[in-house]
């Protein structure tokens, strides 16, 4: 359904210090700017895209957004986790966990105040 996420910073070189650090744990590649100077992370078919606002207004984090991304593994959702909070993110909600679904989920906010979880898929 969707093509890609886009959420704002104020701080490209710090967002790209914690999101190049989640997404080698979860087995992806670092980042890299395009010649808009967009940060822009690609993984399995998904993309998130960190941008300066283009209206010059600073960025400020959603009320009420989440952005899931899937993890291969407890192991990599937990590298995840580690990799985000050594890097200027804070973990927020409960720690990493089992839900009654059967995926293991986790939750950060990014140095700009995005929420952001990590989580495996359902299991039967």
């Amino acid at each position: 359904m969707f093509t890609h996420v886009m959420i704002g910073s104020n701080d490209l070189e710090q967002a790209k210090g914690f999101y190049d650090a989640t997404f080698v744990a979860l087995g992806g590649d670092p980042g890299v700017m395009d010649a808009r100077g967009r940060l822009i992370y690609a993984h399995e078919g998904g993309r998130l895209m960190i941008t300066k606002p283009i209206d010059g207004n600073p960025a400020t984090a959603a009320n009420g957004g989440t952005i899931g991304i899937v993890a291969a593994s407890r192991d990599h959702v937990l590298a995840w986790h580690m990799a985000g909070t050594k890097h200027g993110g804070t973990a927020i909600e409960s720690p990493p966990a089992e839900r009654p679904n059967r995926s293991f989920v986790a939750y950060l906010r990014d140095p700009d105040g995005n929420k952001l979880t990590a989580r495996t898929l359902p299991t039967k």
